[in-house]
């Protein structure tokens, strides 16, 4: 399920009385049904191009997924959705209708890209939103129009659960371990369709039917967690073979939870494992070393499950990696291929500074990708690459030969068809391994063969480069796509995002500069400009040399150029190998700032958003244009980490804004807290 909670909640102010028939809307005239795909020479890969456009993943499967022999590509869905003005990623998880004109291309450009892709030996899997229907009224991609958000072009107010059916006031989950609410409720406001239906159940199951005829493979169900196990066996039972006469691959996004648990899933296919994902952000942001007890650490079954990294919502809220992670990012996903468990994904996104920012677009539709420019092109990169081709050459082969070296340095074989080893520390390791495998000279593949290891007794010495890996499975590898490519990445840098609360004037700006080349080597005109849209937090992520310290401070420029700095001493911080995030606030100096979490249980509807404001500069001295927005992530409940000075006393008050910029206070006295000399503080409040 897409668990990003776009700003506010829309409550419902329509009753679904009468029953309606399904109505899908007009079917348009689509090209002739898709070349079948042959992937009979390839392995069960998968490259999630996440939100890329259908011309830009024709192209990749042309000239990157099928020579590399990864075995699919998942796509985003294909479904007319939400164009609101900012264009967030996540309207893509709101549909409009079912016709195939999307943000990301036409129906003929869909219909051309699954017959690349096929031609180029790969299969094609979409984001299948089924769940639900769109929370916010507007227009949509392909001009669809909603003004009742239970009123679609496919579905009548009929199709939705109602309050017959979801013990909610407001028909929106407010208890994640009740299972009714989350089967029979609307998640985020979106309203949620009666999948015990009949009629229900046939109409998405023509929608999926209508893809499956134009060759699609495959679905990724979002939001499966909120559907019940029975009603999506039944809707899958209703599906067609595919073109090349298979069943479609079918895999469930079961969101972690106490209730519906993944194991109810499997009758209806394979389950995302977000566990495996979780496991490899402790083990690469602690000890490698650890995974060798990963099969009995609760991961799922191999034989049920899909491997990842991470998604386009977990490298968003944190619970997983993502690309800001530098080194050890690649490496979890280099482990990921080699390890033999289940199917893997590699996953590819553009670069971010904001969790719900835009893809690179024009007008809302999805631009070109280009992986030397703000996308992360990880599927192309040179060691992913190999290690894609050193999978499918180990194939169903298994671990062997485990050896751990120290907490940072791991190495093991596929039963003599290959041998992986990873150093996750910050300098080179030389070990001597017991690999496995035939004496002879092998071509290192991920560095694309540049280099190679020699096995004498089965044993070979290896030095291994600090976060890197070495890894080999013939004599002859050389690197046929990606070579020399870091998939838009960097083998020495990490992700520093830097956030500062600031208040300004109009036409004033904030800015980073420091003492390292990538802040501008204190020059002011080198500064790196801080994005506003989370306004009076001002951010950014500058890509800053790893194992790194440097000094920083923030600046302001007005309109005319003018330069004012902060008037406390330089900021300072080291980086690792790992993303850092430096949060600070204007005029409040390192040595003397502590933190507070706020956090506020408010319910709210569509457009409307929490925040916090005081008495403090830093909780903007009760001006509420300069309050501080709250996260809805956890939504109901509001969060934002606040620097603020030691040992003070202060009153503060959440308030509520809607899209209009209308300002609620909460009722109640002013709220009190005050700051010791520690850190890590936090306030628990209900909205009142």
């Amino acid at each position: 399920m897409t668990r990003h909670r776009p700003p506010g909640v829309f409550r419902r102010t329509a009753s679904a009385a009468a029953a309606g028939a399904l109505a899908l809307a007009g079917l348009i005239a689509l090209p002739a049904a898709a070349a079948h795909a042959d992937t009979t020479a390839k392995g069960d890969v998968i490259a999630n191009l996440w939100e890329w456009n259908w011309d830009s993943i024709a192209s990749e499967c042309t000239n990157v997924l099928g020579p590399a022999g990864y075995g699919a590509v998942q796509v985003a869905p294909p479904s007319e959705s939400l164009e609101q003005s900012s264009y967030y990623w996540w309207d893509v998880y709101q549909p409009y209708s079912y016709t195939l004109n999307s943000r990301f291309g036409t129906a003929s450009q869909f219909a051309s890209m699954i017959t690349a892709c096929h031609n180029a030996g790969v299969k094609v899997y979409t984001d299948a939103v089924i769940n639900h229907t769109a929370a916010q009224t507007g227009t949509g991609y392909d001009g669809t129009t909603i003004t009742n958000k239970y009123d679609t072009p496919d579905w009548d107010p009929g199709d939705y659960h109602t309050s017959a059916d979801c013990p909610t006031s407001d028909l929106t989950i407010q208890d994640y371990s009740n299972l009714t609410q989350v089967q029979n409720c609307e998640l985020l406001g979106l309203p949620d369709l009666k999948t015990s239906s009949d009629n229900v159940r046939s109409g998405l199951a023509a929608f999926l039917n209508k893809q499956i005829a134009l060759g699609v493979d495959g679905f990724r169900v979002d939001s499966a967690k909120h559907i019940p196990a029975t009603d999506m066996a039944a809707i899958v039972a209703e599906l067609d073979t595919t073109t090349s006469g298979a069943a479609p691959y079918v895999f469930d996004e079961v969101y972690p939870g106490s209730t519906p648990q993944p194991s109810d899933y499997y009758g209806s296919g394979d389950v995302l494992d977000f566990t495996y994902a979780s496991k490899m952000k402790s083990a690469f942001e602690g000890n490698v070393s650890d995974l060798s007890s990963l099969e009995s650490s609760g991961i799922l079954p191999a034989a049920n499950s899909v491997s990842f990294v991470t998604n386009h919502d977990t490298e968003r809220n944190g619970l997983h990696m993502s690309y800001k992670d530098g080194d050890a990012y690649k490496l979890a996903n280099l482990f990921e291929l080699a390890y033999k468990w289940s199917t893997p994904t590699i996953y590819s996104s553009w670069q971010w500074t904001q969790s719900d920012q835009a893809p690179p677009n024009s007008s809302g539709f999805v631009t070109d990708t280009d992986c030397s420019g703000s996308w992360n092109c990880l599927d192309r990169d040179t060691a992913v690459v190999g290690m894609v081709a050193w999978h499918n050459a180990a194939g169903s082969a298994a671990v062997s030969d485990w050896s751990t070296k120290s907490s940072s340095v791991i190495g093991f074989g596929r039963s003599g068809a290959g041998f992986f080893a990873v150093n996750n520390g910050s300098s080179s390791a030389t070990y001597t391994f017991a690999t496995g495998m035939a004496d002879g000279t092998y071509s290192n593949v991920i560095d694309g063969g540049a280099s190679t290891v020699t096995v004498s007794g089965g044993n070979a010495s290896i030095t291994i480069p600090a976060k890197d890996a070495v890894a080999f499975y013939n004599s002859s590898y050389t690197c046929t796509v990606g070579c020399d490519d870091s998939g838009g990445g960097s083998t020495s840098t990490v992700t520093a995002t830097f956030n500062e609360y600031a208040s300004t004037t109009s036409g004033t700006n904030v800015y980073v500069v420091g003492s390292i080349d990538a802040l501008g080597s204190w020059d002011t005109s080198k500064a790196i400009q801080l994005s506003s849209s989370g306004y009076p937090i001002w951010s950014g992520a500058v890509s800053v040399p790893i194992n790194t310290s440097f000094t920083y401070k923030f600046v302001k420029k007005d309109s005319s150029g003018n330069v004012t700095w902060e008037s406390n001493a330089n900021r300072s911080a080291t980086t690792t190998t790992s993303a850092i995030n430096l949060n600070n606030s204007w005029n409040v100096a390192d040595a003397s700032a502590t933190d507070v979490t706020f956090n506020e249980y408010a319910t709210t509807d569509w457009g409307t958003n929490v925040y916090v404001v005081g008495s403090i500069a830093s909780l903007g001295s009760w001006n509420t244009s300069d309050a501080i927005p709250l996260s809805s992530e956890s939504y109901p409940t509001w969060s934002r980490l606040v620097i603020a000075p030691k040992s003070t006393a202060f009153t503060y008050k959440y308030v509520k804004k809607d899209s209009s910029g209308n300002v609620t206070w909460e009722s109640g006295t002013n709220r009190s807290y005050t700051t010791g000399t520690s850190s890590g503080y936090s306030t628990s409040d209900t909205w009142r």
